[in-house]
């Protein structure tokens, strides 16, 4: 049983959240488990109201599909929205295989992503299959640098070095997801809050915490779109703040500001 003790860093508010959730992962992929990483607010910046639990496992081989979504069904009893359940945080799992992503290459390979986002999704029955994600150069440059090893390794020797460019060209691919309205549909404060986290990434070359990004991004953005991130911000830290979907124009032109400096920054 790899899961048997908790290393004794670990927030106590999320100590039997985050058992049952292994005690989920461990029931469907047992042995196949080589490591299990925990990173994000948990560990780095402080666990917020509206904080994500993040979890990135690494199997042996990759994962059929009625594993997949044997996995998948069984996750969404041990998560919950945020801010709906007295117990439970949203959770965000990640599971790799090794061989997709040892030796790196980009885009890497993912063989599972869980989050609330996908709730609908799974309760009816439709399941991501694996796929290339450039967005995982950014995630194990983060689980490199911040995370608590579960099991198995610490992540920085697990885990090849990112190279700088793959982060980069990760950042600008992920900044070019968002085109519609429809792109940020009931995801505006989280979508706000990637957008300053990139641009503080792109330039200082590290990674922050959401509600750090944010306050960076507050001192250097002209007045005209401080607005949009302090309310993001305000609404990730339980604060009252304006309802973001509201305000679709400001957002777009958020967007296009901070995709000007990232490419003026990356592209040059």
């Amino acid at each position: 049983m790899p899961y048997s003790t908790m290393p004794p860093e670990l927030p106590e508010s999320i100590a039997n959240q985050l058992f049952d959730a292994l005690s989920v992962l461990e029931n469907h992929l047992d042995e196949a488990i080589l490591a299990t990483h925990l990173f994000g607010s948990a560990i780095d910046g402080g666990l917020k109201p509206y904080s994500d639990i993040d979890l990135l496992i690494t199997v042996n081989a990759p994962l059929d599909e009625s594993t997949r979504a044997a996995l998948l069904t069984g996750l969404l009893s041990v998560s919950a929205f945020p801010g709906t359940h007295a117990e439970h945080r949203a959770l965000e799992v990640t599971v790799l295989a090794h061989e997709d992503v040892v030796p790196w290459r980009h885009p890497a390979r993912r063989q599972m992503q869980f989050g609330e986002w996908l709730r609908d999704d799974i309760n009816a029955g439709v399941f991501e299959p694996a796929m290339a994600d450039h967005d995982l150069a950014i995630l194990l440059a983060k689980v490199r640098r911040h995370s608590v090893a579960l099991y198995g390794p610490p992540a920085h020797e697990f885990f090849d070095e990112v190279p700088a460019i793959d982060l980069q060209r990760s950042l600008l691919e992920t900044l070019s997801q968002w085109n519609t309205e429809a792109d940020w549909e009931g995801d505006e404060r989280n979508i706000v809050l990637a957008l300053v986290r990139i641009w503080y990434t792109a330039m200082m070359g590290d990674i922050a915490s959401k509600d750090a990004a944010a306050g960076w991004a507050l001192q250097r953005l002209p007045l005209e779109h401080k607005h949009v991130v302090m309310a993001a911000r305000d609404a990730y830290l339980g604060l009252e703040a304006v309802d973001l979907a509201a305000y679709p124009k400001e957002r777009a032109a958020l967007l296009d500001y901070i995709r000007f400096s990232v490419r003026a920054k990356l592209e040059a």
